[in-house]
């Protein structure tokens, strides 16, 4: 499978809730990085995604860019649609991701957004007040890492 295709797999099962299909293109080692989370391995990055299906917004709606391999990354530009559990309110995120794919799996995979953008829609005028704060964006680190570690130890 080419590089791209792993990438679009990836996107594909995720927009179908295919929990399975998306994990099939990690690499046991894979490193997971983006604004909410922090960096996660292995295990760690297996678990967020299955965190985010599992107790999500059974209306997520994702939809993605072909992806293009630009300075031997595989590069896509994916966008989610749910409601945050945690206030009810309407979140479109835009996320551009970046991929390094080895032996056919995706090695490394660094997401990127507007984390101020993105708590003025989950958070309100929270969000809109604090969300470029790093004391805010501690807390919601902080928060989805306590989510992660409650999930995994339910497992």
């Amino acid at each position: 499978m080419s590089d791209i295709a792993v990438a679009d797999k990836f996107y594909e099962s995720f927009a179908s809730r295919d929990i399975d299909g998306m994990l099939s293109c990690y690499h046991d080692n894979v490193t997971f990085e983006d604004p909410a989370f922090g960096k996660l391995t292995g295990s760690k990055a297996h678990n967020m995604w299955r965190m985010l299906l599992q107790q999500g917004d059974a209306g997520l709606k994702i939809t993605h860019t072909t992806p293009i391999v630009k300075n031997d990354k595989v590069v896509t530009n994916w966008e989610a649609h749910y409601k945050f559990s945690k206030t009810g309110r309407q979140v479109h995120n835009i996320i551009t991701a970046n991929m390094t794919i080895k032996d056919g799996k995706i090695i490394d995979h660094k997401d990127a957004f507007d984390i101020w953008r993105w708590s003025r829609m989950a958070l309100g005028t929270t969000g809109f007040l604090l969300g470029f704060t790093p004391l805010v964006k501690n807390k919601i680190r902080s928060q989805a890492l306590k989510a992660l570690k409650k999930f995994e130890s339910q497992q």
